[in-house]
């Protein structure tokens, strides 16, 4: 009566509905593809910013 499917099986269904994923489009998820560019940001400004103060207080 109260018959589910179990997890795997759902999760199975689930990836064989989605299409296949495009060519060259690496991120299929707009708010991962968000978090990693500005991590990245993050990172060279950082690096910027600290060979900055260095060659100041040199």
């Amino acid at each position: 009566m109260f018959y589910r499917k179990p997890l795997e099986e759902r999760i199975a269904d689930r990836v064989a509905q989605r299409r296949p994923l495009e060519e060259g489009k690496t991120f299929e998820h707009g708010p991962a593809k968000f978090v990693f560019v500005s991590l990245i940001v993050a990172v060279v400004v950082m690096h910027v910013v600290g060979l900055a103060v260095v060659m100041a207080l040199h």
